[in-house]
C-alpha cells in the first residue's frame, strides 16, 4: 500500500485580502499601493508592503512612508462576499474545512487521493479554483500537522504553494526565526532572543524544563511541543468563533469623555446586535486602548453570568474606560477597541445582570426587527444623532 510523504492537511491564506478585493474590482488599483483604511491600516497591498506599510499601523505613518499610496475606505460587505465565496470553494474541496478568519482556513485532504489526488495536486487545483471562480490570488501550505502547514503557508507568501514533506519536517522548520512559532509575540521572542535563541531549532535543543522555566509552565510546554512538530489537533468542522469585537481609529485629536462615550456605545451597540444574530452570549468584555505614542492597554471583566443584553455590556464597558481615564488623560487615545468573548450558545442558561432583565431584552429584541427591516440606522442613540459614526472595523492583530 502507497504510504503519502505529504500533508493531509492544507492551511489556505488569501493574501492581502481586503487590499486584493479592491484591486480585483477596481482595475486602476492593480500593480499600485493600495492602502484599506484611513485612521489604521486595515490591509495593505504587496506594493505597499514593499514601502513597509503593514496591517494595524497608523493611516499617518503609513502614508508618511508610502506618499503615492491609493487610500480606500473599507468595504466590509465585499469582503463578506469575497470571503463566502472562497469558503465555498474550500466546501468543494472537502467537507473538512476549519475557518479561522474571514481569509483563512484548514482543510484536510487525507482520504482522497483516489478522487482528487495528492495533498499538493489538490492544493495546486485549489489555488487555481479561488483565481478563476473569485478572482484572488490565495497562499497554501501543505504538512502533516495543523501548526506546520501555517507556517508553510507564511513561507510561501505571497500567492505560493509550499508542501512540507514528512520526511524534511525539522530541517525545513528549525532554521526559521523563533518569530515563526506559533504563539510567539514581540514580549516572548524578546525573552528568547535576549538568551541568544534565535531560530526554531535553538528552541527544540533546550529542554523542556528550561523553557518553562523562562516562560511559564504552559508557554514553556507549548513552545517544546511545537519546536518538535508535535501537534495533534485535528480540523474540527462546525467550530464557532471564541470571541468576536470591533475598533475605531480616532486619529490624534483629544477626544472629550462625552465623545469617548459616545463612541464606546456605538462599538457596543454594534456587537451586541452581532452576538444576538449569531445566538450567542458572552461572560467577558475586554476594552483595547492605544495611545497616542503607540503603546497599547487592554482592560476586562467577567460577568457573573452570560448575556447578549446591549445594557449589560455597555455598563461593563463604560466601567473599564473609566478606570483607564487617568491613561487615556496622559497619553491621549487614538483607537479604541471591544472584544467580547467567552462565548456561548444562547440555549445555555442565562441569567441576566439586574438591570438586564426581561423588559431590556425584549426591548433588545424589538430594536433588532426594526434595525432588520428597515436599515442599521433606523434606530440610534440620541447621543449619536447628527454625529459621523465613521468606519467600524474588526479587530486587528497588535
Amino acid at each position: 500500500m502507497f504510504v503519502s510523504n505529504e500533508g493531509p492537511i492544507l492551511h489556505a491564506d488569501l493574501d492581502s485580502f481586503y487590499a486584493s478585493v479592491e484591486q480585483r474590482d477596481d482595475a486602476s488599483l492593480r500593480g499600485r499601493p493600495v492602502i484599506v483604511g484611513g485612521g489604521v491600516v486595515l490591509a495593505a497591498s504587496y506594493e505597499a508592503k514593499a514601502f513597509g506599510v503593514r496591517t494595524a499601523m497608523t493611516g499617518g505613518l503609513a502614508r508618511t512612508l508610502c506618499p503615492q499610496a491609493i487610500v480606500v475606505r473599507p468595504r466590509m460587505a465585499a469582503y463578506a462576499e469575497a470571503s463566502k465565496a472562497v469558503f465555498g470553494v474550500f466546501e468543494r474541496t472537502t467537507p473538512l474545512v476549519e475557518g479561522l478568519s474571514i481569509d483563512e482556513a484548514f482543510l484536510d485532504v487525507g482520504g482522497l487521493a483516489r478522487i482528487s489526488g495528492s495533498p499538493s495536486r489538490i492544493a495546486a487545483d485549489l489555488r487555481r479554483a479561488v483565481a478563476e471562480q473569485v478572482g484572488l490570488r490565495i497562499t497554501v501550505g501543505v504538512a502533516r500537522t495543523k501548526f506546520l502547514a501555517k507556517v508553510a503557508s507564511g513561507v510561501a507568501k505571497p500567492d505560493g504553494l509550499l508542501v512540507v514533506p514528512h520526511d524534511g519536517e525539522l530541517a525545513f522548520l528549525h532554521p526559521l526565526p523563533v518569530e515563526r512559532l506559533w504563539g510567539v509575540g514581540q514580549v516572548t521572542a524578546g525573552k528568547l532572543r535576549r538568551r541568544g535563541i534565535t531560530t526554531v531549532g535553538e528552541v527544540a535543543r533546550l529542554g523542556e524544563a528550561t523553557l518553562v522555566s523562562m516562560l511559564g509552565r504552559a508557554s514553556g510546554r507549548h513552545l517544546h511541543a511545537l519546536a518538535h512538530n508535535r501537534d495533534p489537533r485535528p480540523v474540527q468542522t462546525g467550530r464557532r468563533r471564541r470571541s468576536m469585537g470591533a475598533q475605531r481609529a480616532l486619529g490624534r485629536r483629544r477626544r472629550s469623555a462625552e465623545e469617548l462615550d459616545a463612541v464606546l456605545a456605538a462599538l457596543t451597540d454594534r456587537l451586541a446586535r452581532r452576538l444576538r444574530a449569531a445566538k450567542r452570549v458572552c461572560r467577558t468584555v475586554t476594552l483595547r486602548l492605544r495611545f497616542a505614542d503607540f503603546s497599547r492597554a487592554t482592560r476586562s471583566h467577567t460577568l457573573r453570568d452570560p448575556t447578549a443584553g446591549t445594557a449589560a455590556i455597555l455598563t461593563t464597558a463604560r466601567g473599564l474606560l473609566a478606570a483607564a481615564r487617568s491613561m487615556i488623560e496622559d497619553d491621549g487615545l487614538t483607537l479604541l477597541g471591544l472584544t467580547l468573548s467567552n462565548l456561548d450558545n444562547d440555549g445555555a442558561v442565562q441569567l441576566m445582570l439586574p438591570f438586564d432583565g426581561a423588559e431590556t431584552g425584549a426591548l433588545d429584541a424589538t430594536l433588532d426587527e426594526v434595525r432588520t427591516r428597515f436599515g442599521a440606522t433606523a434606530v440610534t442613540r440620541a447621543m449619536l444623532l447628527g454625529q459621523a459614526e465613521g468606519p467600524t472595523v474588526p479587530l486587528l492583530p497588535d
